[in-house]
């Protein structure tokens, strides 16, 4: 096991520097000059000159050639520095510290969220196959998933905000701040997850094992405790794990939305002002925490499943 981990680790770091490889490259590819950007907000719009672009690009190493840049760009990020901000003069590493618990707070809650909602709901929906609670959990699920995470928070706000005045529209600081957003996010996570855990349950539940349970007279939240639900949870764990990194993506609309102060609203924010290194910084984070995340769900396959175990050991 602990060689399949290193192995897994090795492709974990080659993943990340192709990411950096391809972060680098679009933000020298995109439209704008840094050092003017640099420029304008040092010296201010009616105090730039070529002169002073020109010193700036010296001084940041931009007249290099690119290959240069990248390799002192990976040099300081292994030390840690991802530069400095172009707008607001700050460290990036500093303002992303900042935003990152907001956004890690509106995840988690969204993961627990969907959780709450997914798990009883695709048991029952298993066990009930066919009943009037099946088709009603399975009509939710698919409105679940056909309604985009935009829109819904819209609505949400419409209903809770505008209309009924219950919840706060937008901010952060409170649970009320809290629970339109993430409600947002993990409702499409959840419905998902329903119809993910109704079909790998169903399968289950039909195997040759669960017959022999049922046959000596187990009952049925015993059959479905003991042995059904650990076998049915491994396709379901894959999942979330990738979902993770689609509530990532989800983030960046959702804290938009609802003006939420993480790291998606500052990617947001920094693209709209080309603030070319908080852009390099928060999609590095990203790219991490996504092939992390995917590292931790393997590792998981191999508790959760013996015979996955055995093969990577042979």
């Amino acid at each position: 096991m602990l060689k399949y981990i290193v192995k897994r680790l090795a492709m974990l770091i080659i993943v990340t520097m192709g990411v950096t490889l391809i972060t680098f490259s679009m933000m020298h590819w995109a439209p704008g000059d840094p050092a003017e950007l640099m420029a304008i907000s040092r010296y201010g719009l009616e105090s730039v000159n070529e002169q002073n672009i020109a010193r700036i690009r010296v001084e940041e190493g931009l007249d290099a050639p690119i290959f240069v840049q990248y390799w002192h760009w990976l040099e300081h990020t292994w030390r840690g520095d991802l530069g400095r901000s172009i707008v607001t003069g700050d460290l990036v590493l500093d303002e992303i510290r900042l935003k990152i618990p907001a956004t890690f707070e509106l995840a988690l809650a969204a993961l627990i969220i969907s959780l709450i909602i997914a798990l009883p709901a695709g048991i029952i929906s298993a066990v009930k196959q066919y009943s009037p609670v099946d088709y009603l959990t399975m009509t939710g699920a698919l409105l679940g998933v056909s309604i985009p995470n935009f829109w819904l928070g819209l609505l949400l706000i419409l209903l809770f905000s505008v209309t009924l005045g219950w919840l706060p529209v937008f901010g952060y600081g409170t649970f009320k701040h809290m629970v339109l957003p993430a409600v947002t996010l993990g409702a499409g996570m959840a419905a998902i997850t329903t119809r993910l855990i109704r079909s790998s349950m169903l399968g289950v539940l039909r195997q040759d094992y669960i017959i022999t349970a049922r046959s000596k007279g187990l009952s049925e939240g015993s059959i479905i405790h003991n042995h059904a639900l650990k076998n049915s949870l491994i396709p379901v764990i894959t999942v979330i794990g990738l979902q993770i990194g689609h509530l990532l993506e989800g983030a960046v609309i959702v804290e938009v939305i609802f003006a939420w102060p993480g790291i998606g609203k500052l990617l947001v924010d920094s693209i709209f002002a080309r603030d070319f290194f908080m852009i390099q910084g928060c999609v590095l984070l990203f790219a991490v925490i996504f092939v992390i995340v995917n590292l931790l769900v393997d590792i998981s396959y191999i508790y959760l499943d013996p015979r996955i175990r055995h093969k990577k050991e042979y």
